[in-house]
């Protein structure tokens, strides 16, 4: 290798230096192995103590959660009640800080301090519920002011599934395992007799340095300086020492190699030898350097100097020399493939964040942008946007979303439907199922075939290289996914086509899951459509409005309605089934309709809620003979009956929050209507509350979701509410309810809302007419001058046969079958009421009299002479009451009809 390295003397301690520098080192060690046993030591005891707190804390919430009548305990009347005790006796036996159970809403019904209970829980908690959801646990390590804490979530289900709560567990780390503290003194004691065996060890070696070393000869210092020698050039790591007149002083082999030095590079500045100018200044300079980076031809080296006057040497530099190139390769790709690791995590995280099949095709998009592409477009089939299963895979999508380094590519806008050609990257992925790359577009002639012009502007802007990837799921695709890159010097290669369709792969899961939710939700909101009222029936007791905004998270179950009664009275009805889905959508029906049925019988509020809750009860029962468990249907009512002519109102609720009411000068005030349970409990009458409304008055019927949230509770909601309603006195009922849900309805909802706004008005005294009737059946003839007088008024003379046949049939049973006091009261509205009142409550029927019977022709004649009849009884007896058309069309043809009819019957009756 030429000439051969310049040799220097070494120079060998003395014994005693020998022997203090050994003790030195011995105890240097002996402490840092001190130092890293009781880090170590910490460091065991604080990850064993972590682990034993997670394992502690999801057993006992797991435990809980599965506990026999948990989800039941849940959805009682009282949770608390039933739940507080079990929760703090598991607590005390199991040693943990605190055992929390809360709903799906984040209320407490279970906490070690009572004042917590009934409380909404502290931070965001839209990551626990959407895991529990899933079916998974939610495990977190949190900072508190107790010390670092161990949280677990575990989600309580109902039989069928359905989420009822959250069972949580936590304990504070430092709570489960001390041991640390128990080794600690067995730690010092080692260590103190490490340090003795040390000294003793070195006394040792200083004594037998003193007897047995007298000096070395020259045969053994050569011998060493060869074993040095041989040593410095043998090592995988070059070693340059320069002088401090910055000539090189001496270069092992690797050095040589690395630097590629010339053979008598040794005496030569260092200057002269043909080094890049950096590394000349660091190697000739007094500073320290640590792993420096530099240039060598085509090597990269990490360059470490130290100058070698130091504690007295002489002036100069020592480096050592290391080739880093390959693990600078190395690096570059395991960095790279750490940043897609990182990239399809966070994919996990932030795509299907909402069951919306648009937003997820979005933040598909926003994923991928720039970190693995400039420009990224998501198309889906047609029936993927409906929410239905494609029939297969096609060449016909539609642009979905775009996402972008830039606002203005030349690429398919969102909501174009592109038919791409059967040549083009897209659609070849679609029916093979494979991602396609086009490495550079350019060159693409299949691509291109798709639209020359449109392709063509494409590249002019810049876009080089492609990715098309089919979004599959359960074997089915549903869209694709396209990467696009402009870097010239980043263009797609083979090693991207894995790493797209993973991405793909786990995005198309949740567009399909986004896609099955928006077909179960479109099928809902179609139920709850067809059974929720229409065009409301026309009336003249109130003017309505009303709004319903179904809950971001699904169809619920709140209802509205309103129901013409007899004798121009109107009832007001809103309700609320608990859940969402098909299930909460079809009981809201089934109780909807029921309510019809009942108001058609003119029950009262309370009579009317006790047959519904019965009949809830009874769907209770049913449910759990199919489900072979517990029936949970759970609904509210508020039921109120309005009567025009006396103003006043009538009202009863099941477990529903009670109405507002705004008086015609602006004041608002909250009836207090009697709080009943809600419905399928039982137990307990419900009462009504009578409100006299002066014309004018509006109500305000609403489900809980319009007033409380899981960012307000029930009292802010209702101050919020009266606020809103006393506005203008003149505003419309429109512009009223619009107001109310901009005040108080969030942007997402988290409960179904119904809003219903009644104004009253009041008949017109002139239109309702009211005689006594003594019981006697010379006033029948009275009755008849008087309601024909009555109808002469208002104009209705041709109804005065019909009415006063009528009155005759209705009076004369009331005379006959009935108790005083008699009433006839006539009423002129949309129809002409009649109502007889009575003190019996013996109820008419209808029936068919024989040719033989004297009597029984009386409702007969009055049902073919009156649109409705019916019968409905106040506290103090029974009315009777018959509607008729004003037009009187409908009379003549009954009188007609019945002519005929009674000639026949005379007829048949006749002797053979």
């Amino acid at each position: 290798m030429g000439t051969s390295p310049r040799r220097t003397r070494i120079r060998l301690p003395g014994t005693h230096s020998v022997a203090g520098q050994v003790f030195l080192l011995q105890v240097v060690f002996a402490v840092l192995l001190i130092v890293a046993a009781a880090a170590a030591l910490a460091l065991q005891a604080r990850r064993d103590s972590t682990r034993e707190a997670r394992a502690r804390t999801v057993a006992v919430a797991e435990s809980l959660a599965q506990a026999p009548g948990l989800a039941e305990a849940m959805d009682s009347g009282d949770p608390t009640a039933a739940l507080q005790p079990r929760a703090e006796a598991v607590r005390v036996r199991t040693g943990v800080d605190y055992v929390v159970l809360w709903n799906t809403d984040g209320i407490r019904y279970t906490h070690p301090d009572p004042d917590m209970i009934g409380r909404h829980i502290v931070g965001p908690y839209r990551d626990t519920i959407d895991l529990a959801r899933a079916g998974r646990p939610l495990i977190r390590t949190i900072d508190t002011v107790t010390g670092r804490t161990v949280n677990a979530s575990v989600p309580i289900t109902r039989p069928d599934g359905s989420l009822a709560g959250i069972s949580s567990a936590g304990i504070t780390v430092r709570n489960v395992n001390n041991l640390a503290e128990d080794q600690l003194p067995l730690l010092l004691g080692a260590a103190a007799g490490a340090l003795v065996l040390t000294s003793g060890s070195a006394v040792l070696v200083g004594r037998r340095l003193r007897r047995q070393t007298h000096g070395l000869g020259a045969a053994e210092m050569t011998r060493m300086y060869e074993h040095h020698d041989a040593v410095l050039h043998s090592v995988r790591e070059g070693v340059v020492i320069v002088g401090g007149d910055g000539r090189l002083l001496l270069a092992n082999d690797e050095a040589r190699r690395l630097l590629g030095l010339p053979d008598d590079a040794e005496g030569r500045p260092v200057a002269d030898l043909g080094l890049a100018p950096s590394t000349v200044k660091l190697l000739v300079s007094a500073r320290a350097a640590t792993d420096e980076v530099h240039l060598a031809g085509d090597r990269l080296l990490a360059v470490n100097v130290r100058p070698t006057d130091r504690d007295g040497g002489p002036v100069g530099n020592v480096a050592t020399l290391r080739d880093t190139t390959e693990l600078h390769t190395l690096a570059g790709r395991a960095e790279k493939a750490r940043e897609r690791l990182e990239l399809l995590y966070n994919a996990g995280v932030r795509i299907g964040t909402t069951l919306d099949v648009v937003r997820t095709a979005q933040e598909l998009a926003e994923v991928a942008v720039p970190r693995f592409a400039d420009f990224v477009t998501v198309e889906l089939l047609d029936p993927v946007l409906r929410g239905e299963e494609p029939a297969g895979p096609s060449s016909e999508m539609r642009r979905t979303a775009i996402r972008g380094i830039r606002e203005d590519p030349p690429l398919y806008p969102v909501g174009k439907l592109v038919r791409f050609a059967p040549s083009t990257p897209m659609a070849v992925g679609m029916h093979s199922g494979r991602a396609v790359l086009e490495t550079d577009l350019r060159t693409a002639p299949g691509w291109k075939a798709q639209d020359p012009d449109h392709t063509r502007r494409i590249i002019d802007y810049g876009i080089r290289s492609l990715i098309a990837v089919p979004l599959r799921a359960r074997g089915v695709v549903l869209g694709a996914i396209d990467f696009w890159r402009m870097d010239p010097s980043e263009l797609f290669g083979e090693e991207d086509l894995s790493f797209a369709e993973e991405l793909a792969a786990r995005s198309a899961v949740c567009v399909d899951n986004a896609r099955r939710y928006t077909r179960e939700h479109t099928m809902a909101v179609t139920l709850q459509r067809s059974l929720l009222p229409g065009d409301l029936p026309e009336q003249s007791a109130v003017e309505v409005a009303y709004r319903y905004l179904p809950a971001q998270a699904g169809v619920g179950g709140d209802w509205f309605d309103v129901i013409p009664l007899s004798c121009t009275r109107v009832a007001l009805v809103v309700g609320d089934v608990v859940g969402h889905g098909l299930h909460a959508a079809a009981t809201m029906g089934r109780l909807r309709t029921a309510v019809h049925n009942f108001s058609a019988l003119d029950l009262t509020p309370d009579e009317l809620l006790t047959r519904l809750d019965e009949l809830v009860a009874r769907m209770d029962q049913d449910q759990a003979a199919r489900d072979g468990g517990e029936g949970a249907t759970g609904a509210t009512c508020l039921y109120a009956v309005y009567d025009p002519v006396s103003g006043r109102c009538t009202m009863a609720r099941a477990g529903h929050p009670g109405p507002a009411l705004i008086r015609p000068g602006g004041a608002v005030e909250f009836p207090d209507v009697p709080a009943g349970l809600p419905l399928g409990l039982g137990g307990t009458p419900f009462e009504t509350a009578e409100v006299e409304l002066p014309e004018g008055s509006r109500l305000a019927l609403y489900t809980d979701g319009l007033v409380e949230d899981r960012h307000r509770d029930l009292g802010e909601g209702l101050e919020l509410l009266g606020k809103t309603l006393a506005g203008p006195p003149d505003r419309t009922m429109e512009d009223t309810c619009q107001a109310v849900l901009d005040a108080l309805v969030p942007a997402d909802p988290s409960d179904d809302i119904a809003l219903l706004m009644a104004r009253t008005r009041v008949l017109a005294p002139e239109c309702v007419a009211t005689w006594d009737i003594p019981a006697d059946p010379a006033a029948v003839a009275s009755v008849r001058g008087r309601a024909s007088r009555q109808l002469a008024d208002w104009g209705l003379e041709e109804m005065s046969f019909t009415t006063e046949l009528i009155l005759s049939e209705l009076v004369t049973n009331a005379i006959r079958y009935g108790r005083e006091p008699i009433t006839v009261r006539l009423l002129k509205d949309r129809t002409l009421v009649c109502e007889v009142a009575d003190g019996s409550s013996t109820s008419p029927h209808l029936r068919r009299a024989k040719t033989t019977d004297e009597g029984g022709r009386g409702l007969f004649l009055v049902t073919q002479f009156a649109q409705r009849w019916g019968t409905r009884y106040p506290p103090d007896g029974k009315v009777i009451w018959t509607e008729q058309a004003l037009d009187g069309g409908e009379a003549d043809m009954a009188v007609e009809t019945l002519g005929f009819g009674l000639l026949d019957e005379w007829d048949d009756a006749s002797p053979q």
